[in-house]
C-alpha cells in the first residue's frame, strides 16, 4: 500500500501502518493462507495459494492484510485495472475476515483503505463481485456505500 494511503487511513481510522499492510514476503503470504481458505475453500493447500498469488501478481494482484497481535485477521485481494466499461478502477478480488474476528469492523477498515488507495490512484470507481446468494455480504456492502451496478454472467468451461 502506498505510504500516503496509510497516512490518510491512520488519521481517519486511528490505526498504525503495522495494522494494515500489503503481504509482500512469503512469510506474510503464509500467514494469510488460513484466513483466505475461509473464503476460498477450493484452494488445494498453502502451496497452491502461494503459486496462484505469484501468478496473479503479474496481473497487478496485491493482498492487503489486517494484523492484530501478529496474526492476520482480515484480507483484501485487489488490483488496479482499466477497461472501457469503468475507465481506471480498483477491483476487489477477495474480502474476508477470519471467523474469530468478525463483527469488529475489519472489513470496513479494509474497504476504507482501498477506497483511499483508489482515490489517490485517480480511479473512477471501486468494484467487486459477490454471489447473488450471499445476502450477508450484500447487506455489508450496502452499509459501506457500495451500490448494485451490474449482473455478471459466466459459463463454466470443461478442462
Amino acid at each position: 500500500m502506498k505510504k500516503e494511503a496509510i497516512s490518510a487511513l491512520s488519521v481517519r481510522a486511528d490505526v498504525s501502518s503495522d495494522t494494515l499492510r500489503d503481504a509482500e514476503s512469503e512469510a506474510d503470504l503464509r500467514a494469510c493462507y488460513a484466513v483466505m481458505k475461509e473464503l476460498r475453500p477450493h484452494l488445494e493447500g498453502e502451496a497452491d495459494f502461494l503459486q496462484r498469488v505469484a501468478r496473479m501478481r503479474s496481473q497487478n494482484y496485491r493482498l492487503l492484510a489486517a494484523w492484530e497481535d501478529g496474526q492476520v485477521v482480515a484480507l483484501a485481494g485487489y488490483r488496479l485495472q482499466e477497461n472501457l466499461v469503468y475507465g481506471k478502477f480498483l477491483y476487489v478480488d477477495d474480502l474476508v475476515t477470519a471467523e474469530t474476528a468478525r463483527g469488529r469492523r475489519w472489513g470496513a477498515l479494509l474497504l476504507d483503505a482501498l477506497t483511499i488507495m483508489a482515490q489517490q490512484s485517480a480511479c473512477m470507481r471501486l468494484a467487486l463481485d459477490t454471489a447473488v446468494s450471499n445476502s450477508l455480504a450484500q447487506r455489508f456492502y450496502f452499509r459501506q456505500g457500495l451500490l448494485f451496478g451490474a449482473m455478471r454472467f459466466h459459463k463454466l468451461l470443461a478442462q
